[in-house]
């Protein structure tokens, strides 16, 4: 087998279990398709970058179970005493979107029965600490949408939030905790929240120069992002400085660059295709700053909108029009009852 070959097998083999319930499974020839969009010349180190990144950033539910089950037992969060701390613990399920929570609920149940032989129906106190289980905090509108109003409204005088995601974003987490603070001031309760995470990814813009998302140093001279970058913006982009060594999830900045590249180019060509595209539909994911959100994080129920267009962009089927583009991990949104997640930023 040729490189070329054995890297489709590699990115086909750790998306497998991508919407396993929905969708066939992936196949080399099904990545050899979505490949085939982006520059011939670039294919090959395209390809090598993403196969090295994607290994890091598809997270499947072995590895959500995994960190829910180490979490159970974990000493910091639970103390000496696990059965007994989740056994006061009250699980919130207030998602007001999607089904991720849901879903993130039924793998703690399970992780919990195993590990400390509880039923999380029979879980919950007064005066045990609250539990808000999610996949993966991006933007964090999301994580503030559900607990701003049970703050308000629900939460007792006195509480301690544990926010359980499997990733998050540092911006996400910076801008959720500036909202929830002024939230839980103006409610005049005395709350405390706290974030545990397997993964955290920088995306701060005043850390952009060590960030772990797609985050270009320079914009292609191509017509469809010279198009895009001449459109007005309340935040404008502002590339990153390139960096002297590998930042994770990449494998070094060379091909980081053909990555933020490509996707910039294959993103600002789709974008283009559409004839009134929200302002939030950026090449890199939906975001209100600079050339989109720029997320490499994926999981095996759902591809977020904050990633790049051109891997969840489009229909297969379509032959012409604004979907007339092949997707690696076609999404599914709000409108279906199986949502994972669909971030979006206003």
């Amino acid at each position: 087998m040729s490189e070329r070959d054995d890297l489709l097998s590699s990115v086909a083999n750790e998306i497998r279990t991508y919407r396993n319930k929905d969708l066939p499974e992936p196949t080399p020839e099904h990545v050899d398709r979505w490949l085939h969009q982006f520059t011939p010349a670039q294919q090959l180190p395209f390809l090598r970058e993403f196969e090295h990144v994607i290994k890091q950033t598809f997270i499947t539910r072995a590895n959500v179970k995994d960190f829910l089950r180490m979490l159970v037992t974990n000493a910091k969060l639970a103390g000496a005493d696990p059965a007994s701390y989740w056994k006061s613990a009250n699980f919130l399920s207030i998602q007001q979107n999607g089904q991720s929570q849901k879903e993130m609920l039924k793998l703690f149940s399970r992780c919990l029965k195993d590990e400390c032989g509880l039923d999380l129906d029979d879980c919950g106190e007064e005066g045990g600490d609250f539990i808000y289980l999610d996949d993966v905090m991006f933007s964090g509108n999301r994580v503030g949408n559900d607990l701003e109003p049970w703050i308000i409204n629900q939460a007792p005088r006195s509480a301690c939030v544990h926010v359980i995601v499997a990733a998050l974003h540092s911006g996400g987490r910076y801008l959720v905790d500036r909202r929830l603070t002024n939230v839980i001031a103006q409610s005049g309760k005395k709350i405390t929240v706290n974030y545990w995470r397997a993964l955290e990814i920088e995306n701060r813009k005043w850390h952009k120069n060590s960030s772990g998302v797609l985050w270009p140093t320079a914009v292609p001279d191509v017509a469809e992002i010279q198009a895009y970058m001449a459109l007005p913006a309340r935040f404008p982009f502002e590339p990153r400085q390139p960096s002297t060594v590998a930042i994770e999830p990449f494998s070094s900045e060379a091909g980081r660059q053909v990555l933020e590249s490509e996707f910039l180019i294959a993103g600002a060509k789709i974008r283009a295709m559409s004839e009134n595209p929200k302002q939030s539909m950026r090449p890199l994911g939906f975001s209100p700053f600079g050339v989109g959100f720029g997320s490499m994080i994926a999981t095996y129920r759902n591809c977020p909108n904050n990633c790049p267009l051109a891997i969840w962009w489009g229909d297969p089927e379509a032959t012409s029009g604004a979907l007339h583009w092949y997707p690696l991990l076609q999404r599914e949104g709000y409108s279906s009852a199986k949502n994972m997640f669909d971030d979006l930023t206003p």
